[in-house]
This record gives structure tokens, C-alpha cells and sequence, in this order.
């Protein structure tokens, strides 16, 4: 299936120019023919007339002089037939040019004064014929047949020649025409092509809506674009803000079970209960954070958000070396200043939190974050020094609730948390040993 629109248009344009052509081809060539031959006719008529001011009517007896005023009756060789037939059919006088020539024609009284025809000889041999009918003195007597004929072989030499000439013409139209097409289509679907990059920007993040600056027929698409993308970010802000809302709404009360249940656990009995009412609370408050996040991802539509990778670093970097000040982790960060990758700054935080919080919780004392570039895609990878992870048990971690780890708390949500998010972003996760000796994280997201 052929997916570019100039490519179509051209081609359609093509074949209704080539079917027109062919359309038009014949009824050329018939005009061709038909001004052809009246042109044989009007010389085939003026030869006749020069074959009558010559004849002479004396003693009742034609006499036509030894030279001609038209000096290729004269000559052998011309090609300038003539004859003169009398009243009763027979040849009175023939040019020099029929003395090798047998045709085999009688002329027809009927009355019209003159007459054009074609006629074919018993060896397939076709020739013109003008025969004009003359009474020479006003006799009755003196009527004479006058005969101008031209072999039909020259004018379809003629004929074929032109017929030649059309179709390289016609060719060389087709050629410049297609050429005058593809440049049309080229500068008519520039408005198109503005139209495309002004929604990579768009899309990049660069622009927030798409300009007016188009054809009259693209204002009502560009304007349905630019109300659907104002609609998609209104959407996204209400998300926002009713997601800050149940948030709010439900971490305060679990802060306030979450203090019950210590108070509690200062009693002797009460501990037991306490314990499991404080699991209960923290299992509570991961699934909301869980769902939350869940609730807030999407799959990327017209507005594509990009965040800088490195100040989103630093500032997790610095919380987590806070959270485990008595590991010494000696974090290690490979990532250019400028680069970005294709997220919303939130989502970001929750992955990139996830993923560091992981590594720091289960390295001996290294963690590496490093970012490569190719032309299609962005590579994020996250490494640390722990234990690793078995390569039959690398799937199974990534679904909700599974955990290696048993020794710190939690509920196993953090990768499932990781895993939705990249997969609303349509980027790829793959789990793989690191240099350092553990286990390294991939994050491949594809370049828009």
C-alpha cells in the first residue's frame, strides 16, 4: 500500500494525463490524415489545371505542347502523373513519368466536374486520383477526362512520419508534465509538511498549540487540534489536582492510626496487635501510593512532557544518602547535563525513586546511574553492587507483591509501580547483572 499522499496524487494525475493522451492520440491522427489528404487534393488540383491551360483543341484534336509550364511533367523521374482520357475512354495523352507505369484507371462521366479518389491496382499498388471533366471549346465533342494521381505510399510515409513525431511530442509533454506535477505537489503540500513539524513541537514540548499561519482548508483541523489539546491539558490538571485531594484525604487518617498504633505498642500486652496493626497501616499506605500511581499514568497522547535527568538526581541522591547515612553510598552519575528524558516530572520521581531506593537499600556500598544516547533511543540504567537477582526470579519481581528481599520492610509494589510506569510511556525495562556485581536495571525509551 503506498502511504505517501504525493505519491498518490501523482500517480493519479499520471494516469488521467496518460489517459487522456491516448484519448486524444487518435483523434489527432485522424486530423492528420483527413488535412493530409485534403492537401494532396488541392495539388493533385493544381496539377490538373496546369494539364489544361497546356491542351490545345486543333482540327478537333487535342495537342498538348512538348514542354509543360510545370517542368516536372518534363522530367521521367518526378513522380508527376498524368493523363487525358477522351470522351470515349481512351488515353490521348500520358507525362513522361507513366512511361514505365501500368495503372489501370478509367475515368467516369457523370456529370461532377470533378472527383478525388483512392485507387487500388491488381498488384496492391494505391494511388490518388483527381479527375476533372473539361469540354474544351464548348464542344460537345471536345470533352476530355484530365487525370492527376499521386502514389498513396508517399502519403503514408508522410502520415507515418508525423504519426512519429506525435508520439515523441506527446512523450516529451507526458515527461515535462509529470515533472510540473511533482513540483506543484511539492510546493501545494508544503503547508502539510509545516503542519507535521509544528506538531513534533508540539509534541517535543516546544509549542503549546498549532499556529494559524495555514491554508484556509487546514483552519478547521488545526483549530479541532488545538481544542483537543487545550481539553487534554484542562484533563491532566483535574487528574492532578483530584489525585492531591484523595491523597491528602486518606494520608491523614493513616498518620493518625499510624500514631495509635504506636502509642499502643508501649503496653506489654498490647504489642502483638500493635505490631500487626502497624504492618496493616503501612500495607494500607503503599497500595494507596500504588494506586494513586496507577491512577495518574497514561499512554502518551498529542502532548509529549520532557524532564532534565540530572537536578531530578541530585535531589533523590540527597534524600536517600540522608535515609541511609550509616551505609556510606558512594553514588555514581554518568549522565550528561542537559539530557532529558520523555516523561512528566511526577512520573519520573516515582520511577527513578523506586528504582534508587531499591539500590540503595541492597548495595554494599556502589550505586551507578548512567544515561546513553542513540539516533532512535535514550538508555537509563541503574546499577548497584548487592546481591543481584537470580535470572529465573527476574520476571516474577516485577509483578505486584513479589519480594527477594525479607529482610526490610514492605510490600513488593515499588517494581510493579516501575513497570506500569514504563509501560504507559511505551518504553522497555530489562533486568541484567552489572559490572559492579549486582544487578542493573535498563530503561530503553524510543526517541519520538
Amino acid at each position: 500500500m503506498i502511504r505517501s499522499l504525493r505519491v498518490r496524487l501523482m500517480l493519479a494525475a499520471a494516469l488521467l494525463a496518460l489517459l487522456f493522451m491516448l484519448a486524444l492520440l487518435p483523434a489527432l491522427q485522424k486530423a492528420f490524415s483527413l488535412a493530409l489528404q485534403e492537401s494532396i487534393e488541392q495539388r493533385l488540383a493544381s496539377d490538373a489545371t496546369t494539364l489544361i491551360s497546356a491542351a490545345r483543341i486543333e482540327q478537333g484534336r487535342l495537342q498538348m505542347p512538348d514542354q509543360l509550364p510545370d517542368e516536372r511533367y518534363n522530367l521521367p523521374y518526378t513522380g508527376l502523373i498524368g493523363y487525358i482520357f477522351d470522351r470515349d475512354g481512351k488515353l490521348v495523352w500520358r507525362s513522361r513519368a507513366t512511361a514505365d507505369r501500368d495503372i489501370n484507371y478509367q475515368p467516369r462521366y457523370d456529370g461532377r466536374g470533378n472527383e478525388f479518389a483512392r485507387i487500388r491496382q491488381d498488384n496492391g499498388e494505391e494511388f490518388f486520383v483527381y479527375d476533372v471533366e473539361v469540354k474544351l471549346l464548348g464542344g460537345k465533342s471536345a470533352a476530355y477526362s484530365i487525370v492527376a494521381l499521386q502514389p498513396v505510399r508517399e502519403y503514408q510515409d508522410t502520415l507515418e512520419g508525423l504519426q512519429e513525431k506525435l508520439y515523441l511530442g506527446f512523450g516529451a509533454a507526458l515527461l515535462a508534465l509529470l515533472v510540473l506535477l511533482w513540483a506543484g505537489l511539492t510546493w501545494g503540500l508544503r503547508s502539510l509538511r509545516r503542519l507535521s513539524v509544528e506538531l513534533d513541537q508540539v509534541e517535543s514540548g516546544a509549542r503549546q498549540g498549532l499556529s494559524g499561519e495555514h491554508p484556509r482548508e487546514l483552519l478547521r483541523l488545526t483549530g479541532s487540534l488545538n481544542r483537543l489539546l487545550h481539553s487534554e491539558r484542562e484533563q491532566r490538571q483535574r487528574y492532578r489536582d483530584s489525585l492531591d485531594d484523595l491523597a491528602h484525604s486518606l494520608k491523614t487518617p493513616l498518620a493518625v492510626l499510624q500514631g495509635v498504633g504506636e502509642s499502643m505498642g508501649h503496653g506489654s500486652g498490647e504489642r502483638e496487635q500493635a505490631r500487626v496493626l502497624q504492618s496493616q497501616i503501612e500495607r494500607m499506605s503503599q497500595q494507596i501510593d500504588y494506586q494513586l500511581q496507577r491512577a495518574s499514568l497514561r499512554k502518551s497522547g498529542l502532548v509529549r512532557d520532557r524532564v532534565l535527568l540530572a537536578p531530578l538526581l541530585d535531589s533523590l541522591c540527597n534524600t536517600l544518602a540522608k535515609v541511609y547515612r550509616d551505609k556510606h553510598v558512594a553514588i555514581t552519575l554518568v549522565v550528561p547535563a542537559q539530557a532529558e528524558i520523555p516523561m512528566e516530572q511526577g512520573a519520573a520521581l516515582e520511577l527513578l525513586g523506586n528504582l534508587l531506593e531499591n539500590a540503595y537499600r541492597l548495595c554494599l556500598g556502589q550505586v551507578r546511574v548512567s544515561l546513553s544516547e542513540t539516533p532512535d533511543s535514550l538508555l537509563l540504567c541503574i546499577e548497584d553492587d548487592g546481591p543481584g537477582v537470580p535470572t529465573d526470579q527476574r520476571e516474577r519481581i516485577l509483578q505486584r507483591g513479589e519480594r527477594l528481599d525479607r529482610q526490610h520492610p514492605g510490600q513488593g509494589i515499588g517494581l510493579a509501580v516501575v513497570k506500569d510506569i514504563i509501560d504507559s510511556y511505551d518504553a522497555q525495562l530489562s533486568l541484567d547483572d552489572s559490572p559492579l556485581g549486582g544487578a542493573a536495571f535498563r530503561i530503553v525509551f524510543k526517541r519520538g
